[in-house]
């Protein structure tokens, strides 16, 4: 008996619908993914991404955190790709999506309960990609919205804008187009009352035009989430109840007060390691102590001197005004630059601020060796290439050594991005340029140490840059009555205890990159403008008291070790001319010169060689192969060959041209051999084409 089976029928499916910054936004629930905790389908144009929030049932034991997980998942179809590769499948996430992941966690994570223990992932799957709507920030929306239908406990909403600075004027989620003409990548987070997130790369934009674009994205934003809380209000779930994980609060007062002297006595210092030593006598101290009252007391302890060196350090910022280190709240600790420390490198710079320490080495190769991009938007390739590293022993840990992490990864970018603005093109400096920053001394703002480290190595590189770039961070202390104040120059401790990292880059000009995470529920717009003035006059002295002072102006010359290049331009309908059949031309041109030849398909010619009489010899030969004589234009060569109806005469290196007999001399000649022989030096103008196409040079023109 055969049986017939009913549709499906998506009883709880919604449909919702928005123009956003002039294109359609549409949510769609009930449909797909419904064992999640909370899902959604979100298009935006035609780009169309699933997002899923779930939560573990129960919390995660011996953790003293929120074990969240956020992750940007990019399908190649989406943009209509195979894969690379041997595996032709999507392997581990691209720089981009893991950056992407990052720009989502940070303004989400301050959102969640403090004390929730339950694993959290989110998951946001790109399907399909329409490069005038902006995958990223869908990405955003969608998770907020799905976290915020869901039952999982978490204050939000949040959305997201992208905003751009085309032709002057300030553009909300611009198009693929309007993209390329930008001189700012804004991307702003933001509550209905705060600014929860900054990330951005600018092409030195003042400060005002800064601060003017993220007020616009805040405005557009509040329209957005009205949106969002319409869907919540309609379809969203009781958050469901979860254990708190918080100390107890008996405990945690006695263990203060048993320790407060002492560990406020091991706080007061600038240098970490004699810190980190005063410490250890105090957590035994804390241990023996209470363990027979706390049995569990042992577990806890690093949250535990965690909470009591934070509500130290905190009270100092508020109340006293007091730094770690002794610093006034807009003092700059020691600075210190050097250059040029490797020798065999193509450029070296060590920056040192207070205990932290970074070593950027820039490495200079042909435009060949420029990065290739397998992703699902349009960018190919990356000329320009920054990584960082933080190995354990710049902390003073122990630890193994691994492949970089996703901070390792956005640490790195974000340095890559603040120095880009200030890069010769490729015409200018035909160079691919690697940079490596090693953090060998770690106590805060190493990011931005990598910045000026990377200022450094390229101008002791030889790298024309057109300015000076600098990075500093600004930290953020607030009260529970609302006051607060800034402090600039965070070290680890008022990272780690303070509500704010605002890293901000640039030059004298204006801002090239910001990067803001926070740990409380957003920014006022009075603090972001103190956060701005506090950081422009921190860079504006790192750039005149510290890094000028230690180059004053990039190297005239590349290093010798560096391989020397030229670039120019051949007609692309000579390129098949220059590699040769099966590429014999270029073989023999690289293997009599010594040099390197690149050939792009517009017609570039790239020769790189480890001296110049190799580039020029390279050259030379490639010259002589396009070479393209000038009508009416006289030329000195030699006599190659004679026949009866004429000469041939070499004008340029291996490139010949036949004289007719009656262009040889002034009058008549019965033969040739009567006024030329092999190898005569002779002048020959070239007439042009004759009636059969071929060239025509004269001798007795040139006369």
């Amino acid at each position: 008996m055969s049986q017939i089976s009913t549709p499906i029928e998506f009883k709880n499916y919604k449909k919702f619908s928005y123009t956003f910054a002039g294109r359609p936004l549409v949510i769609e629930t009930g449909k797909m993914a419904g064992l999640a905790n909370g899902s959604i389908l979100i298009r935006y144009g035609e780009t169309v991404l699933l997002c899923c929030a779930t939560a573990s049932a129960k919390p995660r034991d011996g953790i003293d955190f929120l074990p969240l997980s956020v992750d940007y998942e990019e399908r190649m179809y989406a943009a209509g790709k195979i894969p690379g590769g041997y595996l032709k499948r999507e392997g581990k996430p691209s720089e981009k999506a893991i950056l992407t992941s990052r720009v989502i966690d940070r303004p989400i994570r301050p959102l969640f309960p403090k004390d929730l223990r339950n694993d959290v992932a989110l998951t946001l799957t790109v399907m399909s990609v329409d490069p005038d709507c902006s995958p990223e920030i869908t990405a955003m929306i969608g998770a907020s919205t799905a976290l915020a239908i869901s039952d999982i406990p978490w204050n939000g909403p949040i959305g997201g804008v992208f905003m751009g600075l085309v032709d002057g004027k300030l553009v909300v989620n611009p198009t693929e187009e309007e993209q390329k003409k930008s001189d700012l990548q804004l991307t702003v987070a933001a509550s209905m009352q705060k600014v929860v997130m900054i990330e951005a790369g600018a092409n030195e934009v003042d400060d005002d035009t800064m601060f003017e674009a993220i007020m616009v994205a805040h405005k557009e934003i509040k329209d957005l989430l009205e949106f969002i809380n319409a869907i919540i209000d309609e379809i969203g779930k009781p958050k469901f109840a979860y254990p708190s994980c918080e100390l107890d609060h008996d405990m945690f007062d006695k263990v203060f007060a048993f320790c407060e002297k002492d560990m406020m006595e091991a706080l007061d210092t600038d240098d970490k390691n004699i810190r980190d030593e005063k410490v250890v006598p105090i957590t035994d101290a804390i241990i023996e102590k209470f363990s027979e009252e706390y049995p569990e007391i042992s577990g806890m302890m690093d949250e535990l001197i965690y909470k009591i060196q934070k509500k130290i350090v905190r009270r100092w910022l508020l109340v006293d005004k007091k730094r770690v280190d002794g610093r006034r709240m807009d003092q700059i600790r020691p600075l210190g630059s050097e250059v040029g420390i490797l020798p065999r490198t193509h450029g070296s710079g060590l920056f040192t601020r207070g205990q932290t320490q970074v070593l950027t080495v820039a490495t200079l190769g042909m435009l060949s060796e420029a990065q290739m991009l397998d992703g699902i938007d349009n960018e190919t390739e990356k000329r320009y290439m920054h990584h960082y590293n933080m190995p354990g022993f710049s902390t003073g840990e122990a630890k193994a050594t691994r492949s970089p992490g996703r901070r390792e990864i956005g640490h790195g970018a974000l340095a890559e991005r603040s120095l880009v603005p200030v890069l010769p093109s490729p015409e200018e400096f035909p160079y691919a340029i690697r940079l490596v920053s090693d953090v060998v001394s770690s106590n805060g703002s190493t990011s931005q140490g990598s910045v000026c480290g990377s200022t450094l190595a390229l101008m002791d590189a030889g790298v024309p840059i057109k300015a000076p770039v600098a990075g500093i961070s600004c930290g953020l202390i607030t009260a529970e009555d609302g006051s607060w104040d800034t402090m600039l120059d965070i070290q680890g401790l008022e990272d780690f205890y303070g509500d704010m990292d605002f890293k901000v880059a640039g030059t004298h000009k204006g801002i090239t990159s910001i990067q803001m995470d926070l740990k409380i529920d957003g920014l006022t717009p009075e603090i972001i403008k103190a956060a701005f003035e506090q950081t422009h006059k921190g860079r504006d002295y790192i750039i005149d008291e510290v890094i000028l002072k230690a180059i004053p102006a990039p190297r005239a010359e590349v290093s010798k070790y560096a391989p020397k290049m030229t670039s120019f331009k051949i007609d692309p309908d000579k390129i098949r001319e220059v590699i040769g059949k099966g590429g014999s031309v270029i073989q023999k041109i690289v293997a009599e010169s010594g040099a390197k030849v690149d050939i792009e398909d517009d017609g570039t010619i790239c020769i790189a060689s480890a001296n110049g009489e190799n580039a020029a010899k390279a050259k030379a030969m490639i010259d002589a192969i396009v070479f393209e004589p000038e009508v009416g234009a006289v030329y000195t060569g030699k006599v190659t060959g004679i026949k009866e109806f004429g000469c041939f005469v070499e004008y340029a290196p291996g490139k010949e041209g036949m004289v007719h007999i009656s262009k040889i001399a002034p009058k008549r000649i019965e033969k040739v051999e009567d006024v030329l022989k092999l190898g005569d030096t002779v002048k020959v103008k070239y007439m042009g084409l004759d009636k059969k196409g071929r060239m025509d040079f004269s001798i007795k023109d040139a006369e």
